[in-house]
């Protein structure tokens, strides 16, 4: 007597409980909530992105890291030839700002594109169901 998850499921809705139970089914996502919504996470992760390439130069930079590296690249590239003129820190913000900006494109592209998948796919599946209780 094999029975399926939706059986299973309203067999749990018929049983009384001591605590309000709620089970809702989500069938549809607003479009434009879930661009509006991705696209402030993007401007979280860009921030985010923008302080950790700071901390790193700044560490590396503090370090010595980059002057090690610059002298090695001088023995093996020749005298003519340093790499600390591309690594500064105007030009890993400047780095970093672009990384940010594709970031925020990519985030809320792929927000708005869940939601649209999400929203063809309940017409299969028919929606996510989804319980809440009052405790």
């Amino acid at each position: 007597m094999s029975s399926s998850v939706a059986e299973k499921l309203a067999k749990k809705s018929t049983k009384r409980t001591s605590t309000k139970q709620v089970r809702l089914k989500l069938v549809y996502i607003d479009f434009w909530s879930a661009v509006k919504l991705s696209f402030l996470a993007a401007i979280a992760v860009a921030v985010v992105i923008v302080v950790f390439f700071f901390l790193v130069y700044t560490v590396l930079n503090t370090t010595g890291v980059f002057t090690k590296v610059g002298g090695l690249f001088t023995d093996i590239a020749g005298p003519g030839n340093n790499i600390l003129q591309y690594v500064n820190l105007p030009q890993v913000m400047a780095f970093a700002g672009i990384v940010a900006l594709l970031n925020l494109i990519v985030i809320t592209l792929l927000g708005a594109l869940l939601a649209g998948l999400y929203n063809l796919s309940v017409k299969i599946t028919g929606g996510l169901l989804v319980g809440f209780t009052n405790n």
